[in-house]
Order: C-alpha cells, then sequence, then structure tokens
C-alpha cells in the first residue's frame, strides 16, 4: 500500500460524491432529520433523553453502511475497480482509499448530527460534547468499514441490502436500545456484548449522562476500532476485480 495512490483514490471518490446532491443529502441531512423525528415524536416526555445517544448511534451508522457498500460496489459492477486493479492499485490502497473518503464525510455528518441533537433537538449532554463527538465518528467508521466488507461479498445492490439483516438488524436488536443487555437472556446479552454498535451505544449514553469516566469510554472506542480495523482486513483481503 502507498499513500499517495490511497489518497488518489479518496479524492476521485470525494470529486465523485461532490457531484451527486442527493448521496450528500443522504450522508449529511437525512441523519440528522431522523433524529429530529425521534426526538419530535418523544417531544412531551423524556424518552429522547435516554434514547437520545443511541439514535446518534444509529442512523449515520445505517446511512454509512448503505452509502459505502453500495458506492463500493457499484466501482466493481461497472468496470472500474478492474481498470484500477489494472494499474499499479492495490487491493489495500482501493479499501483504504474509499475508507478514508467516507471517513472524511463521517465527521462532517457527525458534527451535523451531534450540532442538530444539541442545539436543536436539546439533548442534554452532562459529559464532554467533544467526547461524544470523538465517539459518533468511531461509530460512522464502523459504518462505513462494515459497508466496504459487505461491499466485498455482495454481488448486486439487492445483496447489499440483504446483507443488512445480517449485519445491522442483530446490533440493533442486541445493542441496548429496546432492552438493556442485562436483561436479555443470557446467550443474547453475551452476543451483544461483542457487538461494536453495541458499545458504541454504551459509550454515547455514558457520554451523556456523565456517569462514567474517560477510561470506560476510550475502551469502547479500542473496541469499535479493532472491529473497524479488522473489517477493512478481511475486505481488502476478498474484495473480487469485478462482480459477473
Amino acid at each position: 500500500m502507498i499513500p499517495m495512490r490511497t489518497l488518489a483514490t479518496a479524492g476521485r471518490v470525494l470529486l465523485q460524491i461532490r457531484n451527486d446532491p442527493r448521496t450528500i443529502a443522504l450522508l449529511l441531512i437525512v441523519p440528522s432529520l431522523l433524529i429530529g423525528l425521534v426526538a419530535w415524536i418523544f417531544d412531551e416526555t423524556e424518552v429522547f433523553a435516554t434514547i437520545g445517544p443511541a439514535m446518534l448511534a444509529l442512523f449515520p451508522f445505517i446511512v454509512m453502511f448503505l452509502v459505502t457498500s453500495i458506492s463500493t460496489l457499484r466501482e466493481r459492477r461497472s468496470g472500474t475497480l478492474e481498470r484500477l486493479l489494472s494499474m499499479p492499485l492495490g487491493r489495500g490502497d482501493f479499501i483504504l482509499g474509499y475508507t478514508l473518503a467516507f471517513g472524511i464525510l463521517a465527521v462532517v455528518q457527525t458534527a451535523v448530527a451531534v450540532a442538530y441533537a444539541t442545539l436543536v433537538c436539546g439533548l442534554e449532554i452532562e459529559g464532554s460534547v467533544w467526547m461524544l463527538f470523538v465517539v459518533a465518528i468511531a461509530d460512522a467508521l464502523l459504518g462505513t468499514s462494515l459497508g466496504l466488507l459487505a461491499s466485498a461479498f455482495a454481488r448486486t445492490e439487492f445483496q447489499v441490502v440483504q446483507f443488512m439483516p445480517a449485519l445491522v438488524f442483530p446490533q440493533i436488536l442486541l445493542g441496548g436500545i429496546f432492552l438493556p443487555r442485562d436483561q436479555l437472556p443470557k446467550v443474547l446479552e453475551t452476543i451483544g456484548d461483542w457487538l461494536p454498535l453495541s458499545h458504541a451505544i454504551d459509550a454515547l449514553t455514558a457520554v451523556a449522562s456523565g456517569d462514567e469516566d474517560s477510561s470506560y469510554i476510550w475502551l469502547r472506542i479500542l473496541f469499535i476500532g479493532c472491529w473497524i480495523l479488522g473489517a477493512i482486513i478481511i475486505g481488502s483481503l476478498t474484495l473480487r476485480r469485478r462482480t459477473q
């Protein structure tokens, strides 16, 4: 892997997205609108104060997963990846370039979502807003890396969507949004404890409530980082040149 090739790939992806207003809207605006919708639904209750941090984890994660996986798959189906890999561009350069490009977008998306949730929707943060921002970025990068992993195995956009029940929905169900994990059956609690979205939700909730120290939160960020690194490595090793 050569940094200049990775940066060139990232620049190409960002240039393509800049010319696609719908994708920009999906990435930057839709997560905030969904968070706002949840806040509006529970406007007369204290529910949003409880589940708001989880929404900051959930919606950017899903959006980044979908956009990244479909965009990467399109490169294979159009033959672009095959042409790129015929040049001195390795799979690692391609995956890291995409990770960098969507990582930059994830930072912007997170800034918009966190600002909207706190300033417009009234989500109260007892801990550090900067720490909330860091955890939310890690969560969005997690969606990006898992999207890259899914695109390495999928053959069509429809199959990418089918990966959501396998990679996304279990994390939502077992992440503690609907029921605290310690109230789940023991087997499901154990599975949930090993899923990265659970740790993102835990960390964001801890920052919002101010109940945990920074070491607790950084351990969860480290766990999420291990999942991100693993997904990138597996995705780069299994990426095919072209989908038939």
